[in-house]
């Protein structure tokens, strides 16, 4: 008798998931397997951190699928190979899964998955996973398309899976050949853990988020914490939409009753309108899967002419800049795996326009730190952050400033920089500036004990911006940036023009 076949990719749940439910209601035994492909293990942007976190998350549902009767069969094995294998001793008649936004690795091996299908008279039944849609032509339908599916209603787990059982072997780290990292505060794998975390930010830790998001000390506890849970499918955006829309209703009707609960709304709402980017910034990996070789804006990129100074990169890439505030974010990212998203945009503002470095190396390093990667994401922002879009503002980051304005005393850097602890406040941003007397008393001699600045901030920072714009001059330039805003320009539109300007000149204004 022919089976089906679930495919988990990067949905690593039970509730919300159609693939799931619909192979389950077939009539047929399920199997479930997911693979860590060796082709994934070779790309650039892949990193250990990514493949734990992925395998302790399916370990979890290994264990969800038993409670239904199903069972999960994790390889390390390409799709075909696998696939083949499984054809070969048990008929498959579809393979399910849901859609996949990746790089181009993943969209050729996707389009080789077909023609194999294709060749072998396999059904393979893809579903949207989020907002994202396929073989979308441009951009000025897609909001009310990605908000249509928001609204669909959630899919509980099946009540039962008549599961094929094809084996329980778990590839370790050790048997793929990959180094473990230790992460600090690593979060708990799974949909469990996925689910809890929404839940504690919707009541307890999210109420001070529009005020936290920013400095990395606060996000810390008031940001949600579910890009990792995204990132590898164990909560479904739709379900993070439904139920902060939920808990908004729930608070406005303690608000009509006398409760104060407008930090909470103030907050949820400007949760709600960053989320509402996520898919946002995924379509645009979708609609062009090279984004992280090839710029959105070839010809601004290759007036920019960067190159890559491994020194500089060097220092960068392991907070030894001299930039206290920087260090301690890029030290703190390395350590957990995580930083918030302002600070993410801060470190790779900070290597193109102050260091004037090449946007797919530094971009590429900071993809192997993310525990949350999502490429989508991830590529999309590298390029607003190097100017090298055409068509969003050059956002030029002051790293001194954002130290003074997320982190005043300096509690942050001292946590990542043990040897600015007794560098006295008035200096911490600044350790440069002081007098050798107290940089012997404070036991921080610069250029010795940290080092001086790689380059002064102030004014590589405007040379930068200088020639970020000078690159988006001409009719060439503003032309080929028309065609960037085609493809992949948001569609939204501001509720007045004077407030839209006054919300463009503020996100430029960051010196």
């Amino acid at each position: 008798m022919a089976i089906e076949v679930v495919w988990f990719k990067r949905d690593l749940r039970t509730y919300d998931n159609p693939p799931l439910v619909e192979a389950s209601e077939s009539g047929k035994q399920v199997a479930c397997i997911f693979l860590i492909e060796p082709e994934r293990l070779d790309q650039p942007d892949s990193d250990p951190i990514h493949i734990e976190w992925e395998l302790d998350c399916a370990i979890e549902l290994r264990r969800e699928l038993k409670n239904l009767g199903g069972s999960l069969e994790i390889r390390n094995e390409g799709a075909i190979s696998a696939f083949a294998d499984i054809h070969s001793k048990n008929v498959i008649s579809t393979i399910r899964s849901h859609e996949e936004t990746g790089t181009g690795w993943s969209f050729d091996r996707d389009k080789r998955v077909r023609r194999w299908c294709r060749k072998n008279g396999i059904d393979w039944v893809e579903y949207p996973s989020n907002g994202v849609i396929r073989g979308l032509r441009n951009r000025d339908k897609w909001k009310s398309s990605r908000d249509r599916r928001m609204r669909l209603e959630l899919i509980d787990p099946p009540r039962q899976i008549n599961g094929f059982p094809l084996g329980n072997a778990i590839p370790t780290m050790e048997l793929l050949g990959l180094e473990r990292r230790d992460v600090l505060h690593r979060p708990k794998p799974g949909q469990e853990a996925a689910i809890e975390t929404l839940e504690s930010f919707l009541t307890v830790r999210g109420e001070s988020y529009r005020w936290a998001m920013s400095g990395p000390s606060q996000a810390t506890i008031h940001c949600s914490r579910l890009s990792p849970y995204l990132s590898a499918g164990c909560i479904s955006m739709r379900r993070v939409v439904q139920k902060t829309s939920a808990r908004m209703r729930h608070l406005r009707e303690k608000r009509s009753e006398g409760q104060d609960t407008e930090r909470w709304l103030k907050s949820l709402s400007s949760f709600q309108s960053r989320i509402a980017w996520h898919c946002h910034f995924m379509q645009k990996l979708e609609n062009e899967p090279t984004l992280d070789i090839t710029a959105q804006n070839p010809l601004i990129d290759n007036n920019l002419n960067r190159e890559l100074d491994h020194l500089k990169f060097e220092a960068w890439s392991e907070g030894r800049t001299g930039w206290p505030f920087f260090d301690a974010c890029m030290r703190s990212l390395i350590a957990t795996g995580w930083i918030n998203f302002r600070m993410r945009a801060m470190l790779m503002s900070a290597a193109s326009y102050n260091l004037w470095l090449p946007w797919r190396e530094t971009g590429l390093y900071l993809a192997r730190q993310f525990l949350d990667y999502e490429p989508g994401i991830h590529w999309s922002q590298v390029g607003m952050q190097s100017g090298t879009t055409g068509i969003n503002s050059v956002r030029a980051y002051s790293v001194t400033k954002q130290g003074r304005d997320h982190d005043p005393k300096g509690a942050f850097i001292r946590s990542w920089i043990p040897e600015l602890n007794r560098v006295p406040d008035e200096y911490i941003h600044e350790p440069w500036k002081m007098p050798a007397s107290i940089q012997t008393e404070s036991d921080c001699v610069i250029g010795v004990d940290y080092p001086h600045p790689i380059v002064d901030e102030a004014s590589t920072r405007k040379e930068g911006v200088r020639m970020t714009y000078a690159a988006r001059r001409g009719d060439e330039a503003r032309e080929a940036s028309k065609r960037v805003y085609d493809k992949h320009g948001s569609r939204r539109r501001p509720v007045n023009r004077k407030r839209a300007k006054e919300l463009d000149k503020n996100q430029t204004k960051l010196f």
